[in-house]
């Protein structure tokens, strides 16, 4: 007993540190979060040099086994690699909004003829209608002077019904003869009928806010400035959050990256542009030829080509746009590849992080795609070191003795955990976060693999968007991994009990069987993202505003481009299905009621009360339409969530599992 309470000290330590330390500091101070990333590389390196010289090298020459420790060393050293960039590069944090005030206040007091002149840059391929107007009324209702802005819609598809609604909005549709280069092509054909100062890209999904300029040109004061890069925000659940059924209660899978990682990029000089919701120098592009064509991730090649000339990515953490999550599995997989396979194609290119001018030796390794390179082959040597264990008896490790186990690996487990919490206090949960991880692991893993051989081998793949998009599919490729290795897993588990059937021995076999029953329960939480669930093209958004529905006064509670719900206090008669919506801004229209339900409504002084919900559906004339466009997506409204309900988020996969347990 004694022995294992000396080996829990140095985790005792760990929480300690955590409950002084980190859990009462802001995680927004440079100091605070130099101290913390210290102390967890300390117990990393701490791990790793027990690995070395306790489990590896003293391991002796017995054939297979010997090289099946190396190999599981040599994952374990890439991950320290990887875990260390990350720590260095999370040591530091800046928030831009203080000084993005002061230059604003500068920028502006100008003469209104004085502003430079913005275009902005829509491109697109294959996006319907209803994504697509958000878009581009979103981009007419810039907070800019009109004489000093012009909206270019780039149609690769060359639509005679998008020409048409270009003229209608006064935005100005460009095509070209061909598709050549894709994305970055069609940017550079934009560049050649176009001549504004700066270049705003918004991808064709992403609507701006009406003061994105306000925000961002200042920047530019800054004549090393090229790019001005925002976060990307969704008003629909993701596949992984729709698949789970968190949509309310889990945040989208990218807040990780745009909300922690990419501040800590921006205080190090290496942040990047990510395409959309970004604005950029025209002298810059043009100082190096236009958008790069040479990778499927021409947003990335721009950063790295301007840094080989001198110009810098700045990162602006604030929500200035709101657009469209990939709406289903296949488009989260082609995201992810083109991402994956973009990054990977930088190493080999003359402009890229190996070879290209300019970039200094610390921004060479923080552009390496080290990320993609490593993670899923972690990943899935985290999945098979308890198989390989479990049904032939290879150690991963020169095993001792279990106390040295816990002294050494529950503390550094513990350490990078608490510290995830704590950087990210609202983005992530171990279990789910590893589950999602594992899920893209299957497909991700090949794609790494590929890019190494090939890496120009694959040509962009637009992410599917909208209307049309709506087919719910069952990732049957990922769910025959998973149900394999779960199963695989657990009757390794229970040859293992039984003593007539096991052939594992030594004190490693409670660390494989603990190690196995995680593995399982990730690999079926992961499993659950498999199955597509029934999507609504555009969510309504939450909000709490008066309204009338033929005189009767109430609370509108959700609104959407074409319906609304209203809270009325009392059951009101009307004398037909046809009401009259008065909402604020717009002259009453014609609603048709199509349901009403009751429930308590919580109001904020008086407590619950009992309400009546009308639940309206109505098509808008063309102008009222894009006031509501406007109104919406524009800045006034968000779908974030806030705060992680640990509580809801178990039991929200509690009920899946049983539900997709009944479904089998």
């Amino acid at each position: 007993m004694v022995q294992y309470l000396l080996a829990l000290a140095p985790t005792f330590v760990v929480l300690a540190f955590f409950l002084l330390g980190p859990f009462n500091w802001s995680r927004h101070h440079t100091w605070t979060r130099a101290i913390t990333c210290a102390f967890v590389g300390a117990i990393a390196l701490r791990y790793m040099l027990w690995r070395l010289t306790e489990t590896v090298l003293p391991y002796p020459y017995d054939g297979v086994n010997f090289y099946w420790v190396w190999f599981v060393f040599i994952v374990e050293m890439l991950a320290f690699t990887e875990v260390v960039l990350f720590l260095v590069l999370m040591s530091r944090y800046v928030d831009r909004s203080a000084e993005a005030d002061k230059l604003a206040r500068t920028f502006f007091a100008r003469d209104e003829q004085e502003l430079p002149t913005v275009d902005i840059f829509i491109p697109t391929y294959n996006e319907p209608l209803d994504v697509l107007e958000r878009t581009i009324v979103g981009a007419l209702s810039l907070d800019y002077p009109a004489d000093k802005l012009k909206v270019y819609v780039l149609d690769d598809k060359r639509r005679d019904w998008l020409k048409g609604f270009c003229e209608e909005k006064n935005a100005i549709h460009v095509t070209r003869g061909d598709n050549a280069h894709a994305k970055a092509g069609n940017m550079n054909n934009g560049l050649k009928v176009s001549s504004g100062d700066f270049i705003a890209v918004f991808d064709a999904d992403f609507v701006p806010y009406r003061h994105f300029l306000r925000r961002t040109l200042p920047f530019f004061s800054d004549e090393s400035i090229g790019i001005v890069q925002t976060p990307q925000h969704f008003f629909n659940a993701d596949p992984v959050q729709s698949n789970l059924g968190l949509e309310k209660i889990w945040p989208d899978e990218q807040r990780l990256f745009f909300d922690e990682i990419a501040p800590s990029r921006d205080v190090w000089d290496v942040s990047f542009c990510c395409g959309s919701c970004s604005i950029a120098r025209r002298k810059a592009v043009d100082a190096i030829g236009g958008f790069p064509t040479e990778s499927i991730t021409e947003d990335l090649l721009t950063t790295l080509s301007m840094l080989n000339m001198g110009y810098k990515t700045r990162y602006l953490n604030e929500r200035l746009s709101m657009g469209l999550a990939a709406e289903n599995l296949t488009g989260y997989f082609v995201q992810r590849e083109r991402w994956c396979q973009g990054g990977i194609q930088t190493l080999f290119l003359h402009n890229g992080p190996l070879r290209g001018p300019g970039l200094s030796l610390f921004q060479r390794i923080m552009f390496l795609p080290a990320s993609w390179l490593v993670q899923y082959l972690v990943r899935f040597m985290i999945l098979i070191v308890p198989i390989v264990y479990l049904w032939f008896g290879l150690l991963p490790l020169y095993f001792t003795n279990i106390s040295d186990y816990v002294s050494y690996q529950l503390p550094l487990l513990t350490a990078y955990f608490l510290l995830m919490l704590w950087i990210t206090p609202t983005r992530y949960l171990p279990i789910i976060s590893s589950a999602v991880g594992t899920f893209t692991t299957f497909r991700m893993l090949p794609t790494v693999v590929s890019s190494l051989i090939r890496p120009f081998g694959k040509s962009f793949r637009v992410t599917p968007k909208g209307s049309g998009n709506e087919a719910n599919q069952f990732d049957k490729y990922t769910f025959t991994w998973i149900s394999s290795l779960i199963a695989i897993t657990v009757i390794g588990l229970l040859i293992n009990i039984v003593p007539e059937t096991t052939h594992v021995q030594g004190q490693f076999s409670p660390i494989a069987a603990l190690w196995a029953g995680i593995n399982v329960i990730v690999l079926g939480i992961a499993s659950l993202i498999c199955f597509e669930k029934p999507r609504r093209l555009f969510d309504a958004f939450k909000l709490d505003e008066t309204a009338k529905v033929d005189d009767i006064p109430g609370q509108v509670v959700s609104l959407a481009l074409d319906k609304a719900v209203v809270a009325v206090p009392t059951e009101a008669r009307f004398q037909s299905s046809l009401v009259a919506l008065k909402l604020d801004g717009f002259a009453p229209f014609k609603a048709e009621l199509k349901q009403v339900t009751q429930r308590r409504r919580s109001i904020a002084r008086g407590g619950d009360r009992q309400a009546y919900y009308l639940h309206l559906h109505f098509d808008l004339s063309k102008s009222d339409r894009d006031k509501m466009i406007v109104k919406l997506y524009t800045g006034q409204y968000s779908q974030d969530i806030r705060d992680i309900d640990k509580v809801a988020v178990s039991i929200n996969l509690l009920l899946r599992s049983f539900g997709r347990t009944r479904t089998l």
